[in-house]
């Protein structure tokens, strides 16, 4: 059975956890190289993008997680894990895997009492998913390789680039699986 790894620094690390679990799949927590060495596939979760990305350098994580994303390992990037797995910001200065051949705009939609709910249209799923959107980051400018999966007012929302998924909401704050089973998918 594949062991999906959730990066524990900070944010919605149980509730991703407990997503995976609840579709019947493994779940464990990342901190170091060997736990991250130890996982078929990849969550970065949502919480703070300048955090995430100085604990991920301050802990050696950097080359590790470029190396086994670049090796093929499936991940999912949700909200400040979209942030981090992106190629460049349109605002700011913070450490980036650059994974993903996309540009996002931090906080796109506004502050914490502008967040919202939405039923998207998500390529490759039968139904609408229900997403919820925290601070939540926007696309700004996707890459050639990079396939558009859902979008808000003409902005993407979420994106796929190989084995690379990213999403500016949170699929771990709803009882819907199917965007975790997209990941799981993937291995």
């Amino acid at each position: 059975m594949p062991i999906v790894g959730v990066l524990a620094f900070q944010g919605d690390v149980r509730e991703h956890k407990k997503a995976v679990e609840s579709g019947g799949d493994t779940a464990t927590e990342v901190r170091t190289a060997a736990d991250l060495a130890s996982v078929d596939a990849l969550i970065i979760p949502g919480g703070e993008s300048t955090t995430i990305g100085k604990l991920a350098s301050r802990l050696g994580l950097l080359d590790p997680l470029r190396n086994r994303i670049g090796e093929g390992m499936p991940t999912y990037g949700t909200c400040a894990g979209m942030i981090f797995l992106a190629a460049a910001l349109t605002d700011g200065d913070q450490p980036l895997l650059g994974a993903l051949d996309i540009v996002v705009r931090r906080n796109a939609f506004g502050r914490q009492n502008d967040s919202f709910e939405a039923d998207l249209e998500v390529a490759g799923l039968d139904r609408p998913f229900h997403a919820v959107f925290i601070r939540a980051p926007w696309v700004a400018k996707v890459g050639e390789d990079v396939e558009v999966l859902a979008a808000v007012d003409g902005h993407p929302v979420m994106v796929r680039q190989g084995n690379i998924m990213a999403s500016s909401f949170h699929p771990e704050l709803t009882n819907d699986g199917r965007l975790h089973r997209m990941l799981i998918d993937l291995i």
